[in-house]
């Protein structure tokens, strides 16, 4: 049987030959627990630290303690958005986010509001899927806490302005926070240059394990611990520390960023994306962007909406071809909702909500899957359109 096509890296990556070989060896060198003081906990802790270093380096963090190692993107969200909210309630319950989100965000926001008395204001999004800068300056005020906003958005790849948002943010009284599992790997990312006081990354989006991430915390903000338990993580959070987990992690840091492999990488997926845009059109296959192919744009992501060609039934077609891609984030994939991305972006009434597929490319990726997706969609979506056309006649 053929090799499927992988196009939906956005929703997680294959672990690679380097950093399972790295958990392996973990799990075999430094399986004690790294709060013990005997001599297997004295090894897993310092190998924790070194990969720790590997983390903080990675978007120039100025100490390592300022890496809280967590189980993920959705764990380091929570506890940006429900922490800060409780250490800083008493100065003020205004937090700033915009409306196409990841759900690790919007959910606890949403829960603020409607049992915590909190006030959100939702930033609008335009067709690109960038916000104004003017409307995040004029809704800053007094009783802001926190300013929430994505590096790079999981359904469209747009790449927000974060250095400008943290120029914005720097002379309030908010918090700069940036949910950066999309972007972390793909696109620059320097805490000290950009004004960033907390970030969120997930391994398993860099082709490293799942169930791991960690939360950066700049020196001197200070909120309680999301959950209760021992004084792992400098008290910030408990639980025996998962090393092998840590050590590949570390491992997919230092593939990504190493010799100037992100930057390989970006032109590497920036040109496999000119090649299925030439492919659609000299397939005469009738489609759109969401958002753009230019301009703030992470490299990795493109969505495209083909019209009049539901998602669900195009995403199960190609699937039944050997092609994997997503209809939207691989967290909500089970609802029947729209895209609240899409939505955002195109409102709520337009077709694209419904007729649009996400394709993001990884490391693995290469000519021939777009060539073999190029093939599928020149292939199935005729069909689709001839069928369609008989129910109607």
């Amino acid at each position: 049987m053929e090799k499927r096509v992988y196009l939906d890296n956005a929703g997680t990556t294959p672990m690679i030959p380097e950093t399972m070989e790295a958990m392996n060896n973990a799990m075999h060198e430094f399986w004690g627990n790294a709060s013990a003081t005997n001599y297997y906990g004295r090894e897993a802790l310092g190998a924790l630290e070194k990969a720790r270093h590997v983390m903080a380096k990675s978007i120039n963090a100025k100490l390592d303690s300022e890496i809280n190692i967590t189980s993920g993107g959705t764990e380091s969200d929570n506890t940006v958005i429900y922490q800060t909210a409780r250490a800083r309630q008493n100065e003020g319950k205004h937090i700033i986010t915009t409306k196409f989100e990841h759900e690790a965000i919007l959910r606890p926001l949403e829960d603020l509001e409607k049992n915590y008395g909190f006030n959100v204001t939702y930033l609008d999004v335009d067709e690109n899927g960038q916000i104004d800068l003017q409307q995040l300056k004029d809704a800053l005020d007094d009783e802001t806490i926190l300013v929430s906003i994505m590096t790079v958005n999981n359904e469209v790849g747009s790449h927000l302005p974060i250095h400008k948002i943290g120029e914005i943010v720097k002379d309030s009284n908010a918090w700069f926070h940036t949910d950066a599992v999309q972007g972390y790997g793909a696109v620059p990312i320097d805490v000290q240059a950009d004004h960033i006081d907390l970030l969120s990354v997930s391994a398993h989006k860099i082709n490293g394990p799942k169930f791991i991430g960690f939360l950066y915390r700049r020196d001197g903000i200070n909120f309680p611990s999301l959950m209760r338990g021992g004084n792992q993580e400098m008290k910030h959070r408990p639980g025996t520390e998962n090393v092998p987990a840590a050590l590949s992690f570390a491992k997919a840091v230092e593939v990504h960023f190493a010799n100037g492999q992100r930057a390989k990488n970006a032109e590497h997926y920036v040109a496999l994306k000119k090649q299925l845009i030439q492919g659609l059109n000299d397939s005469d296959i009738d489609y759109e962007i969401n958002g753009n192919l230019t301009d703030n744009m992470a490299p990795q992501t493109i969505n495209i909406w083909f019209k009049g060609i539901r998602s669900d039934a195009l995403l199960v077609n190609l699937d039944l071809n050997g092609i994997v891609g997503a209809a939207g984030s691989a967290c909500t994939a089970g609802s029947l909702e729209p895209s609240h991305v899409l939505v955002a972006m195109y409102g709520e009434d337009s077709p694209r909500i419904h007729e649009s597929l996400r394709f993001s490319l990884g490391m693995t990726n290469t000519n021939d899957d777009i060539d073999r997706l190029i093939a599928a969609l020149k292939k199935i979506i005729p069909q689709m359109k001839k069928e369609a056309a008989i129910k109607v006649n």
